[in-house]
């Protein structure tokens, strides 16, 4: 098998002639690999596997799936991949096996297969014991536990997942988690995932690509981006009502500073010796700090880097804060 997956190049789409959903995108999906793309909603991230699983056609630039071209070759590019989407889709009136069931006479698969495939995933998932009941009666967390146990009844050599914890409890999440790692290690999946939740991206995906604005800003691991900041962040507030910018650059060790209304955003090396001698800068000076706060970087403060804002403070679209909110609204406590 090739080590390039999924190849997407200059990968475009445009709505209505000028809105831009996604933007020249270039990147690759390794063999084996969980790939994740981390943005706010409204980034691009759905629109962008919607593209992938040929569910909409770029407007520019070209992509494949496992060699196969996603407009030329769309029926070869399905049948070899499975599909998490962002909403629930099962139907409530049908038991979670007759649901996978169902999955599997639409892709295809021969029914004694598929009976046995059924029994196995949702063992797989833990709701083996739920099988012959509605779903109507399953909780949030089920819910999203079948949808897994239906994009795999095809045993695709590529799965996507389409934000997998959203509208999940903590707990639920984390569980979730441990299924997607067990489709990677123990089976050898090959994983695209979309995501706005930072730990998620971390603890998850090999490599992440942060896309704002339908454009990828930065890709590589967790770590080196992380690394790319080259240093500790140090945040700062004083009393005074006055620009203490230049005090801080003057410190030994600082690498670079924002001022970001009224608090002062610092990268610097060794924070917990740079931050002492930062706060005995400013005492002579006649400030008065305030509130220090120092951490090691995060990929929160990458995307800070990278678009000036926070990942969190990012304003949604309202066609994702609608999408979320009809998703939260299905969701049930498990």
């Amino acid at each position: 098998m090739s080590e390039e997956v999924i190849k997407a190049e200059r990968l475009t789409k445009v709505f209505n002639k000028n809105m831009v959903a996604v933007d020249h995108v270039d990147f690759s999906v390794k063999n084996g690999e969980i790939f994740g793309f981390l943005g706010p909603n409204g980034a691009g991230k759905t629109t962008t596997i919607n593209m992938l699983i040929t569910v909409l056609k770029p407007t520019e630039g070209k992509a494949s799936v496992l060699g196969y071209d996603i407009v030329k070759q769309a029926n070869n590019v399905r049948k070899v991949i499975g599909v998490v989407p962002q909403e629930y889709t099962a139907d409530e009136d049908l038991t979670g096996h007759e649901n996978i069931m169902l999955c599997a006479d639409l892709y295809g698969v021969p029914r004694e297969t598929a009976k046995k495939r059924s029994l196995e995933l949702l063992e797989l998932v833990e709701l083996d014991q739920f099988k012959d009941k509605r779903v109507e009666t399953y909780s949030g967390g089920m819910r999203r536990r079948l949808e897994l146990a239906c994009g795999l009844i095809n045993r695709p050599k590529v799965l996507f997942l389409d934000e997998p914890t959203l509208g999940l409890d903590v707990q639920t999440r984390a569980a979730t988690w441990n299924y997607i790692r067990r489709l990677k290690e123990e089976y050898g999946m090959t994983l695209f995932m979309t995501t706005h939740y930072l730990e998620e991206a971390d603890a998850l995906c090999d490599r992440i690509a942060i896309i704002d604005h339908g454009r990828i800003i930065a890709m590589d691991t967790p770590s080196n981006l992380k690394d790319s900041l080259g240093g500790d962040v140090i945040t700062i507030s004083i009393k005074e009502d006055v620009d203490v910018s230049g005090i801080i650059r003057g410190v030994e060790h600082v690498k670079d500073l924002r001022n970001e209304n009224g608090s002062y955003r610092i990268k610097a090396e060794f924070g917990e010796v740079t931050a002492p001698l930062i706060i005995e800068a400013l005492r002579k000076n006649g400030c008065t700090v305030t509130k220090l706060s120092l951490s090691e970087p995060t990929l929160n403060e990458v995307y800070l880097e990278y678009t000036g804002r926070s990942i969190r403070d990012a304003e949604e679209s309202k066609e994702a804060f609608r999408t979320q909110r009809m998703t939260l609204r299905r969701a049930r406590a498990t």
